[in-house]
């Protein structure tokens, strides 16, 4: 105890690393939104297929069960690109794995909106998937890594400002491609429905993600975990200042050398105590945690879920378009409190809040009850209580878990196990997602809006219990100094 208390006040005397010159932040910044637009078409991807269901099923003629596969079996596909794609990018460095996924995008809104079968769209679909689940974890690892620590937390959160921006414009463009054509199912431009044109729009953002990746830097880091010192050296003069360079290589260098061999996925293990590493558990709890709530029921299933209970599919796809909006605002709010109050009160207020107003929706939709045509309808103060407070829960989730997780798992793995960690938690974060967005339309049927909102609380207030006895404040920390 007398060892870790005086490492501790040793730490606390250290003086802080200085701030990188202005130039050299305005290029950390300009690579930092770069890597975000791997967010931007991650949120346009999820949040495209909300305002297209009702396209899918007149096109492709299936039913409730196969609507939810094509709905969630990109999420398949995000299981194994977030998996594979941390350990790829341990081998071919961050940026080669950021250009695959821009491809991928590219090829899925192509392929997507083109679909002649049902099967021919899954297989767009779960491309896209690996693009997303790739994206996913190796755009904040890769702004973690060449960002300083003092302004870490607010680059890393532009990733969940571009991820609700992408599903922002997703909504925006559902809804203004719908009116043009009078409906997701009408005809627009060379005699194509419109909800073919809500997929083929995102050809744009993912051509331009291509582009730019392309005048981007490979993490340091990286490169010094393959003995490319010379490479990181350069690399870490642009990034900080030549005058703090071969410094900062030095740190990198010290926090790899008494390990420094091929990353594996062994590494998670704590071979001294023969047991996966405490904070590889307490990564898999944040991924999980995050998709438990039900966040992405409102992202896939808003348009359906508020048509459900009476809104007409305008109202509802303009219902998505103000919860965009009001989840950038919420993530202005997060950018401005990570790196001042950190990352652990963040979670922890957000989980009280998500707990409070998903018990509300789900107290509301208990008063629903089934017209006369066998549609679900609220009274209209329910209906509105619900509306209000549905929309509160997705401003805690995005002043809160949204970005803080993302900003966690970028950063919170020792330097050495940072690709391996991040397939494992990647994975269980897609898989949870999958779980969730399939169950939705089951759990609807079997226990209704009211029992499924039920189970998110309870979630929600279970992640209250984890953050406040499991997770660990990484604010101000610099890479080096993670723990496993």
């Amino acid at each position: 105890m007398a060892a870790n208390t005086s490492s501790v006040q040793s730490l606390a005397r250290e003086p802080a690393a200085p701030a990188p010159r202005e130039e050299n932040l305005r290029l950390v910044v300009r690579i930092s939104c770069v890597a975000t637009l791997g967010g931007f078409l991650f949120g346009f991807d999820s949040g495209v297929i909300n305002g297209s269901i009702d396209g899918l099923k007149a096109a492709f003629g299936t039913g409730a069960a196969a609507t939810g596969f094509e709905v969630g079996s990109m999420l398949l596909g995000c299981v194994v690109g977030a998996f594979f794609a941390g350990r790829v990018a341990d081998r071919w460095g961050r940026r080669s794995v950021l250009l695959v996924t821009a491809v991928l995008f590219l090829l899925s809104a192509l392929g997507a909106g083109a679909s002649a079968t049902a099967w021919w769209f899954i297989a767009a679909r779960v491309t896209g998937g690996f693009a997303v689940g790739a994206a996913s974890i190796i755009a904040p690892a890769y702004i973690a890594e060449v960002a300083p620590a003092r302004y870490r937390g607010r680059l890393a959160t532009m990733q969940q400002i571009a991820i609700i921006g992408g599903l922002f414009c997703a909504f925006l463009s559902n809804y203004l491609l719908a009116q043009a054509a009078g409906a997701s199912t009408g005809t627009l431009w060379l005699q194509q429905a419109a909800w073919r044109w809500m997929f083929w729009v995102q050809a744009l953002p993912s051509a331009l993600f291509l582009g730019s990746l392309l005048f981007i830097p490979e993490s340091p880091r990286f490169l010094a975990l393959k003995r490319r010192d010379a490479e990181a050296l350069t690399i870490l003069g642009r990034l900080y200042g030549e005058s703090t360079a071969r410094e900062k290589l030095q740190e990198i260098d010290a926090s790899l050398a008494h390990d420094r061999h091929r990353p594996r996925l062994s590494d998670l293990i704590d071979r001294a105590k023969g047991r996966v590493r405490p904070i590889v558990w307490v990564g898999v709890g944040l991924a999980a945690f995050q998709q438990l709530v039900g966040i992405n029921v409102v992202f896939y299933y808003g348009a359906v879920l508020w048509q459900a209970v009476g809104f007409s599919e305008s109202d509802a796809l303009l219902i998505n378009v103000l919860s965009g909006a009001l989840s950038i605002g919420a993530c202005l709010v997060a950018i401005a409190l990570i790196d001042r109050v950190g990352r652990k009160p963040l979670l922890w207020v957000g989980s009280v809040g998500m707990t409070i107003a998903l018990a509300l929706v789900a107290v509301a939709f208990t008063h629903a009850t089934l017209d006369a045509g066998g549609q679900l309808a609220l009274p209209r103060a329910w209906g509105t209580l619900a509306l209000v407070v549905a929309n509160v829960y997705v401003v805690f989730f995005n002043a809160s878990w949204g970005p803080a997780m993302w900003v966690m798992l970028g950063e919170m793995f020792p330097n050495q196990i940072r690709g391996s960690a991040l397939a494992v938690a990647g994975a269980v974060q897609w898989m949870s997602n999958f779980v969730i967005t399939v169950s939705f339309p089951v759990l609807l049927v079997g226990i209704g809006l009211a029992g499924t909102y039920g189970l998110y609380a309870a979630a929600a207030a279970l992640s209250v219990i984890f953050v406040v006895f499991c997770v660990r404040e990484t604010r101000g920390k610099e890479l080096e100094q993670m723990e496993g």
